[in-house]
């Protein structure tokens, strides 16, 4: 978590970059009551991604719905990482280098028990399809900026 508060977004690469969008308009299409998977459409879709939107929508949903914290999400434009931001990329950042074990438990941390399992599940396979979409998961933090790392 750590790694990741309080940093500029544009320290990101693409893979992270894409997820922290995706989950601050997950969490911004929910606060206005619209359906967060069909405000995302288009966004996934563009970079070839959309495979990955159902099993993002769930992870996204468990984490909110059972969780033992409040979780906040800075607006779209922010340019810096936010600290529940943090934790979810740090979350992500854990499963896309196999850590599934971390990963178990800090959602104990923030989730109700039930909710765990089935939020680890979600979120690894939303990694494979980003993975499969030609993100690169390997490294989510570049110290260098680039046009394009995809």
């Amino acid at each position: 978590m750590y790694a990741f508060i309080d940093r500029p977004v544009a320290s990101l690469r693409n893979s992270a970059r894409f997820l922290l969008w995706a989950a601050r308009g997950w969490a911004d299409a929910a606060r206005r009551g619209r359906c967060p998977p069909h405000a995302l459409h288009r966004g996934f879709a563009a970079v070839q991604a959309q495979d990955m939107l159902s099993d993002f929508h769930i992870a996204m949903a468990l984490m909110m719905r059972d969780a033992r914290v409040p979780v906040a999400f800075a607006p779209l434009p922010c340019p810096r990482i936010a600290e529940s931001e943090a934790i979810l990329l740090a979350l992500w950042h854990d499963l896309s280098r196999g850590d599934a074990a971390r990963a178990h438990a800090t959602l104990a941390l923030l989730v109700e028990r039930d909710a765990v399992a089935p939020a680890v599940t979600a979120m690894s396979a939303a990694l494979a399809a980003l993975a499969a979409a030609g993100f690169d998961i390997s490294d989510f933090s570049s110290h260098i900026r680039h046009q394009e790392n995809r």
